[in-house]
């Protein structure tokens, strides 16, 4: 069964029920059509969506992948909830880990161009698109420091006000931009003003979730 959920901050997702009726999915472009039902190898610790409380899901628990996006995942889990998994509990789920803080650092000059890309590896945990095309990065400029390094000062946001996932993307971020040559400092800072709105979208993201 199709369903079709408006999001508080105005964007429509479809969820599609399992055919197990063990939980529902995100219709997402980015992986196969169906449900991915997996069974949990080990206990994990899960990040509830969107209200960002930690939530402990014991081996054998099934759930089902709704987006594997920038090396975490989207799953629902037996009981309906929205939970995001971590790049580095993806043994859990029985895929191998990779963890950006693990990602050797990149050599060359530094280029801010650079650190876009790096943001555009980060994603919402409900909507399959990066955080540079959802508008989420109000500022991003970097300071040339003493020793030549760079710290890059980053300022986003998140869909809907007081959404429990900022921390979460805010660390990812860090993390990700922390391996750009030439980077020595990351910060990055939460911001609700002005309020995101659906107009900071970038072409593409509006392409890809069917606005156009």
């Amino acid at each position: 069964m199709k369903t079709t959920a408006l999001r508080v901050d105005g964007v429509s997702i479809d969820h599609i029920q399992g055919r197990d009726s063990s939980g529902s999915e995100f219709e997402n472009p980015n992986k196969a059509q169906g449900p991915n039902q997996v069974e949990l190898k080990r206990d994990c610790e899960a990040t509830i969506i969107p209200g960002g409380q930690k939530v402990d899901l014991s081996k054998g628990h099934r759930v089902i992948v709704t987006q594997a996006l920038g090396g975490s995942f989207t799953v629902t889990t037996e009981v309906g909830q929205l939970v995001r998994i971590a790049a580095g509990d993806a043994d859990a789920l029985g895929l191998e880990a990779t963890q950006a803080s693990n990602v050797p650092v990149e050599s060359g000059p530094f280029d801010l161009e650079k650190v876009i890309e790096k943001l555009k590896t980060v994603f919402d945990p409900e909507i399959p698109v990066n955080v540079v095309d959802l508008g989420l990065i109000y500022l991003c400029e970097a300071h040339l420091l003493a020793d030549g390094g760079h710290r890059v000062e980053i300022k986003m946001s998140m869909t809907a006000p007081g959404c429990g996932m900022g921390d979460v993307l805010k660390e990812d971020a860090r993390a990700r931009v922390q391996t750009v040559p030439g980077v020595a400092q990351v910060d990055v800072e939460i911001v609700w003003d002005p309020p995101w709105d659906q107009s900071r979208m970038s072409e593409a993201a509006r392409l890809q979730l069917g606005m156009l």
